[in-house]
């Protein structure tokens, strides 16, 4: 019996599109480079990335790193074909955490897999990535795509972030042997859930029987779905000049958990913080969820940042000085608390 004889198989026949990839990567290029900032070493297409600490004007840095990813808030990017935001909440879930320790974020890498590399998502999504290092003051420096047939749905893709940064020695925050009981909380406005709670959300939706092309209920946005995917801010510009003012004693990015949750990550074992919830209104996004959902005040103020993405600590003495700072800086700056003796 003769057999037939077998056809010649490819890495696009078993679903991976290498030209595509290469595309993507001349695409990305002008993108990252955009991005560049003083310390970047070379461009993109080596196997590692290097940077200058030195020229990035650090004498005694420690480095300090970070990851995140964006979790179920790609659901809501896939259901409302909306993929150029994403990226920017990726950059600033890291972004923001690395300044909790009082660090510059200098440059950051992304991870993005899909199953197939199509109609330009890729792109979109990396555009919003170079938009997050943009707005954080980091260069993009490299990174994955990973084409992985069978992994993901059509459409689907996921993303993971790395930043690394720097601080000199003597800024290191939090700095948990200066608080005293007294020591005054500042928080600054977030835009809206940022990067968390979305599982929660994504129930309330479905259960109202909406959809993300339904009206905004909220807000002036179109669309429920860009309503939702309204990106998190990123922080460096108005955090660092007052980190580096030396007033700042603790900071903690509110993120999963809410401020019940993150702040005391910042405070030593013998205090906690006091947070007072009239000092401010909720943005419209989170009466709107808290009233949909039914959801209680406590489940919403553990699980969302209910309009405060960062707090700061600093002495009684010095909040004032805080406070004009920020509103020098644009800002509408709150006391949500203080600090008190356990």
């Amino acid at each position: 019996m003769t057999e037939t004889p077998k056809s010649s198989l490819s890495y696009r026949d078993a679903g991976v599109d290498i030209e595509a990839g290469e595309r993507l990567v001349g695409a990305i290029g002008p993108m990252a480079k955009a991005t560049a900032r003083a310390g970047v070493m070379g461009g993109l297409g080596g196997f590692g990335a290097l940077f200058d600490l030195k020229k990035a004007g650090y004498d005694d840095p420690i480095l300090v790193s970070g990851t995140d990813g964006v979790g179920t808030k790609l659901m809501l990017a896939f259901e409302a074909e909306i993929h150029n935001t994403v990226g920017i909440d990726l950059v600033a879930m890291c972004a923001n955490d690395v300044l909790a320790q009082g660090a510059e974020p200098l440059f950051f890498l992304d991870y993005f897999a899909t199953g197939k590399l199509e109609g330009g998502i890729a792109e979109a999504v990396i555009s919003g990535i170079a938009e997050g290092c943009r707005q954080s003051g980091c260069a993009l420096v490299g990174g994955e795509t990973a084409e992985m047939p069978g992994m993901y749905p059509p459409g689907h893709y996921d993303l993971a972030g790395f930043v690394v940064g720097a601080v000199d020695r003597d800024k290191v925050l939090p700095r948990m042997d200066d608080m005293v009981a007294g020591d005054v909380l500042i928080g600054i406005a977030s835009s809206g859930p940022h990067s968390n709670g979305y599982s929660l959300i994504r129930r309330i939706v479905e259960r109202e029987g909406l959809n993300y092309a339904s009206p905004s209920p909220f807000s002036d946005h179109a669309t429920l779905g860009e309503a939702l995917l309204t990106p998190t801010r990123l922080y460096a510009a108005i955090a660092l000049p007052l980190i580096r003012s030396g007033l700042v004693k603790g900071l903690a990015h509110i993120t999963g958990g809410g401020l019940t949750e993150n702040t005391p990550r910042m405070v030593p074992g013998h205090l906690k913080p006091v947070i007072d919830r009239t000092a401010w209104t909720p943005l419209p996004v989170f009466q709107w969820l808290q009233q949909a959902g039914n959801v209680t005040e406590d489940e919403m103020h553990r699980t969302f940042n209910m309009g405060i993405g960062l707090v700061f600590a600093v002495a009684a003495s010095d909040a004032d000085a805080a406070m004009a700072q920020f509103e020098e800086a644009g800002e509408t700056p709150v006391l949500v608390g203080h600090l008190a003796a356990k």
